[in-house]
This record gives structure tokens, C-alpha cells and sequence, in this order.
């Protein structure tokens, strides 16, 4: 009989007895009796995390264990070279298809990463493609957005990372983790990289998404070198490499070691909470957020968000706990969307749009990485907001005061970043942050918007109005213009008929010249974007088919590799206007005789069959 990687009974992760709770419910409790804490895992409901008075509390879907990794034939496993004090398995397998790797990652459904050897194929791959010494007897980082599957998957990835001769991992208590923090804890600890576990910004839970990705020992995620190799050794891996270990208790801060190797649990909180506080002025922040003039609301939409909210908004920056919403961490996000955006955080929307809203509005995503920001009635885009932060950043935040070098697009952001070419950077998909990390942050955005308010307002008197988020972004586009902005997001389309108008579209541009007409509209050029790293010279083609006209205006469409099934297409659209008295106009009037040019060039809806879009930014 295969061997299995878990022992999937929870006397082997908690010390002291198990009782049924229910029978119908098939629940089991197990008490530690060293700290009095007390665990409840549940296979019937929704999940949830609560701490109350010292006790913790995990209400879960999943079942405390990791994936059984089985042998794809009859054959025994045969030991390999095993660490001091473990034994160590190599387990046949099988290729497995579908396991093309971007820069995000792995994204699937989570029936498709439960399938027989379908992780642990992919963990055992990623160790395949690493050089000896980025892992062997090294120290790898572990941590996730605390959606469904996280705990079964984290004993999986231990167990393989032991049986590969990794020295120690240490994983975020409850395998919480966000993505920058994952980010954080690697640079400070100087580990070989670390494993993210999430979807992102799609939705959890059992029906839905789940996602693994790896980043390397500067905080950045894995470049294309390494995951074409991933892919690549997916297709011709035939054994993987598991110790024969118990799962390890994830629910409480400690090491635990198994021979020469070792896990330890940390809090979540505390590295990332370090460098927020080197990077800005925290007393500053203060000095506004616990002002009772001032009314703050941070979304956290039932993701890994809601782990940092309270000791970074409220312990730390005075906030009332009214402020935080949605802010317990769900593995189905609440039935939710955890994307930070105008469709699914209306929730947040309308609270900034009523009457009586707060001054200031935020939310985060499903793994930390994405913001979106709101004044009262108003809504700032990712493109502005990154453009504001840089021409404030000197002034509000300590970390910049020698001045941020030039913003540019995220994907390629880690070799400037190495390089010293860049320390600002952000994307219209909500996504900002700077080279304190290799990742996007969303807490750092709304820390670093907090800080532009507050230092806008540091001299006001008791009484007097203050500075808002509009009044900020309108002086922006009165010193610079505003570029109006919008995109469209056509979510899991059919990926045939999308492939098809992409094809269609570089059909178009390979015939277009310069001066074509296009409507009202004379064309500058068209192409498809190809970005030329000025560090390392790769080269990254294919990027977006763009059409861009002679008075800057400009149309762009590409699908999106961030989905977990069929294809998502974005259509980008962007006109820059110098005119004050036109800034307040609707971005979606000022903008339609472009909108209606691109999906009539584009011919969106014969490709696509979609009427109109999933989400409008």
C-alpha cells in the first residue's frame, strides 16, 4: 500500500484528548493544556477565526491534515538520503497536465489541486528546478490568505520541503501569512525564498479557487527562468521526495523539529508590523486617525487583511474597532469576492458614498497585495493613486525624504528595484507599493495615503475643515492634467473566441500605418508590446495589443493570466486632459466616444458572445 504523507488523525497535532462534539456535525475538539487554548475544527459550515479572552478558536471546512501523496504505481516506495533523525520516502508519480506556471503562479480550482498528486507534483517540481544550494539545509518562508484548502496544503508543502533537505520553514501561525508579509519575513530573515499560498483576489472556498506560488530570496516572485522550469519538470517528474513526519500544530507560536529539521510557527504580524513603522511616520498617522474629526473605514473583506487590521489600525494607530469591517479572515472570504475594486467592495462604496459618509475609505484583496481607495463620494483609480503617492511621497513619508525614483508597471518591477532604479511602483489592476518589499502591498498604500492626508492637515486647528482625499487628487490633476481612465473586465470568457480577437486584433495592427483613421481619432501607432528589461536585457513580448493616437489617447487589450479558468479580458482606456474646468467630468462620459472605439475595433462581442462587462473600473 502507497505511503501517505499525513497523519490525518488530530491526536497527532493536539496533546491532550479528543471528544465529540456532534455526530451529525462530525466535529472533533482537542484542548492543549499547556496554554489553555482550545481548537474546534468542523467539516459542516463555513469557517471563521475568533480569539477571545486567550482562547483561539478555528471553525474550518478543511480538515487539519495534509494531501495524501500516493505512489502511481504498486511499487513500494524506495528511502533515499535522509536528514538526521527522518526518514525519507521517494514516492512514483506521473506527470500531471495543466501545470503552466506564470509569475502569479499556479492558479486552479481547488478539486483540481486535490486530485491525486497534483500539488505535491507541482512542490516537488519547483524543488527540481532550484540549484542545490538555494534550498539544501536552507531556510524557506510559508504562509498564505488563510483561504479553504491552506491547512491541508501547508503539511503538504512541509513534509515535500524536508523530504528535499530544506533546514527549517517557518510559516505564519494558522499558515497566515500575507503576501507582502511573506515578502517582509523573507528579506529580514534573510531566508532562500518562500511559499505563498492563494488565489489572490478570486474567490475561496471548496468550489472555487486556490493557488501556489513561490518567490525567491530577494522577496520577489519567482522570474520566468525558473517557473518555464517548474512547467518543464512537471511534465517529466517521476518521484517525489516526503519525509515521514506528523503534521505539525500550526496553531500555536513555537518551533517544533523533527531530527535536524525544524518548523516555527511566527506570528503573522510582527515583521511586517516592524518595517511599517520604519517606513512612515506612524505618530503622524496617528495624530489623524485617532482624531474624532476624522472618520476612517478599512474594508478588509474577509481576508488576510483582517489579521494585520487591528494591530495596525487600531493597537497601533488609534483607530476605533468600528473601523474595520469584515475583518475576521473567512476561507470563503465571507461568500465573498475579495477584490478590492468598485464592483465587489460595494459594500464599502456605499458607506463612502452616503450622505454621512467617513473622510477616508479603503480595502485590500484576498491576499494583501491589491488596494483600492475612496474619499467621501469619491473614488481614486490605482493610476492616480500610485502618480499621488510619488509626488508626495518626499514630503509625507520619512522612508522616501532623499526623494522616490520614477514609478513604472509592476510585472518587471524586481531587477530595477535591485538595481536602485526604482522605489515607487504601481498598476491600474489596484496593485501598489515600493521597493521596502518585492511585492505589491496594500496596507502600505493605505498607510502611505493616511500619511499624505495627515501631513496635509498636521496644521490644522480643532474646527477647521480639513483636507480631504478629492481636495488632494483635484490640486494633482490641476499641476499635472488628469489622464480620464477606465477599464473593462470581461471574467472567464470562453478561451477560444478570446484567443481568437486577440489574433484578430494582431491581425489589425500589422496593417495599420501611421495617420489611419480611427473615428474622430488619427492613429500614432499601433503594436503589440514587447518590454525590454534595462537591467538584464530579457525581453518580455506580447503584452498588451495597444492602439495609441496622436493626441495620447489610447486603447489597450490583453488577457489576463490571473484566473483560475477560462480567460479573463481586459480592454484599457485612457485619454489625458489639460483642462481644469473638465476634470470633474465622468470618467465613463469623458471616455465613451473611446470606449465605443474599442469594442467596435476589437469586435469584443462577436469574439466573446458578452453584452457587457464583469467589472468596470
Amino acid at each position: 500500500m502507497a505511503p501517505s504523507l499525513c497523519c490525518s488523525r488530530v491526536e497527532n497535532v493536539f496533546s491532550s484528548g479528543i471528544f465529540k462534539l456532534k455526530k451529525q456535525q462530525s466535529c472533533v475538539a482537542a484542548a492543549n493544556a499547556r496554554n489553555g487554548s482550545i481548537a474546534l475544527l468542523s467539516s459542516s459550515s463555513p469557517s471563521s477565526r475568533i480569539s477571545l479572552s486567550g482562547a483561539s478558536f478555528y471553525h474550518s471546512t478543511s480538515r487539519p491534515r495534509s494531501l495524501s501523496v500516493r505512489a502511481a504505481s504498486p511499487s513500494s516506495p524506495a528511502a533515499v538520503a535522509e536528514p538526521e533523525g527522518i526518514k525519507i520516502n521517494s514516492v512514483p508519480t506521473k506527470p500531471i497536465e495543466g501545470q503552466k506556471t506564470g509569475t502569479s503562479g499556479l492558479r486552479k480550482k481547488v478539486k483540481v489541486f486535490k486530485e491525486e498528486n497534483y500539488l505535491a507534483n507541482w512542490i516537488q517540481a519547483l524543488f527540481n528546478s532550484l540549484p542545490p544550494e538555494d534550498y539544501k539545509n536552507g531556510l524557506l518562508v510559508l504562509g498564505g490568505d488563510g483561504r479553504y484548502f491552506n491547512i491541508e496544503a501547508a503539511q503538504t508543502i512541509i513534509k515535500i520541503a524536508a523530504g528535499n533537505g530544506v533546514g527549517k520553514i517557518l510559516v505564519g501561525k494558522d499558515g497566515i501569512l500575507s503576501t507582502p508579509a511573506v515578502s517582509a519575513v523573507i528579506r529580514k530573515r534573510e531566508a532562500n525564498g518562500g511559499f505563498i499560498m492563494s488565489a489572490s483576489h478570486n474567490p475561496g472556498g471548496p468550489d472555487y479557487d486556490w493557488g501556489i506560488k513561490f518567490n525567491y530570496s530577494s522577496g520577489q516572485p519567482a522570474p520566468e527562468s525558473i517557473t518555464d522550469k517548474i512547467y518543464g519538470n512537471t511534465l517529466s517528474i517521476s518521484d517525489i521526495k516526503t519525509a515521514e513526519i506528523p503534521d505539525t500544530d500550526l496553531s500555536h507560536v513555537g518551533i517544533t523539529k523533527y531530527g535536524s529539521f525544524s518548523v516555527e510557527v511566527v506570528d503573522p504580524v510582527s515583521d511586517y508590523l516592524e518595517l511599517m513603522e520604519n517606513v512612515f511616520d506612524f505618530q503622524l498617522i496617528k495624530s489623524l486617525v485617532s482624531s474624532p474629526e476624522f472618520r476612517f473605514t478599512f474594508d478588509a473583506m474577509h481576508a488576510v487583511t483582517g489579521a494585520y487590521a487591528k494591530p495596525i489600525f487600531v493597537d497601533k494607530l488609534g483607530a476605533s474597532m468600528d473601523s474595520i469591517m469584515n475583518g475576521v479572515p473567512l476561507e470563503d472570504f465571507g461568500h465573498g469576492h475579495p477584490d478590492p475594486n468598485l464592483t465587489y467592495a460595494k459594500e464599502l462604496v456605499d458607506i463612502m458614498y452616503a450622505e454621512n459618509g467617513p473622510d477616508f475609505g479603503a480595502a485590500s484583496d484576498g491576499d494583501g497585495d491589491r488596494n483600492m481607495i475612496l474619499g467621501k463620494g469619491f473614488f481614486v483609480t490605482p493610476s492616480d493613486s500610485v502618480a499621488i503617492i510619488a509626488a508626495n511621497a518626499q514630503e509625507a513619508i520619512p522612508y522616501f525624504k532623499s526623494g522616490p525614483k520614477v514609478p513604472t508597471g509592476w510585472k518587471f518591477f524586481g531587477n530595477l528595484m535591485d538595481a536602485g532604479k526604482l522605489s515607487v511602483c504601481g498598476e491600474e489592476s489596484f496593485g501598489t507599493g515600493s521597493d521596502h518589499i518585492r511585492e505589491k502591498d496594500g496596507i502600505w498604500a493605505v498607510l502611505a495615503w493616511l500619511s499624505i492626508i495627515a501631513h496635509r492637515n498636521k496644521d490644522k486647528k480643532p474646527g477647521e475643515k480639513l483636507t480631504s482625499v478629492a481636495d488632494v487628487v483635484k490640486e494633482h490633476w490641476a499641476t499635472y492634467g488628469r489622464n480620464f481612465f477606465s477599464r473593462y473586465d470581461y471574467e472567464e470568457c470562453e478561451s477560444e473566441g478570446a484567443n481568437k480577437m486577440v489574433e484578430y486584433l494582431r491581425d489589425v495592427i500589422s496593417k495599420s500605418k501611421p495617420g489611419d483613421q480611427y473615428g474622430s481619432y488619427v492613429l500614432k501607432f499601433a503594436d503589440d508590446f514587447s518590454y525590454t528589461d534595462p537591467v538584464d536585457g530579457s525581453v518580455a513580448s506580447k503584452q498588451g495589443v495597444r492602439f495609441v493616437f496622436s493626441d495620447g489617447s489610447r486603447i489597450i487589450f490583453r488577457l489576463s493570466g490571473t484566473g483560475s479558468a477560462g480567460a479573463t479580458v481586459r480592454v484599457y482606456i485612457e485619454q489625458f486632459e489639460p483642462d481644469v474646468s473638465k476634470h470633474d467630468v465622468d470618467a465613463q462620459t469623458a471616455l465613451k466616444p473611446l470606449i465605443d472605439l474599442a469594442l467596435s475595433v476589437s469586435k469584443l462581442k462577436e469574439f466573446t458572445g458578452r453584452e457587457k462587462p464583469t467589472v468596470i473600473t
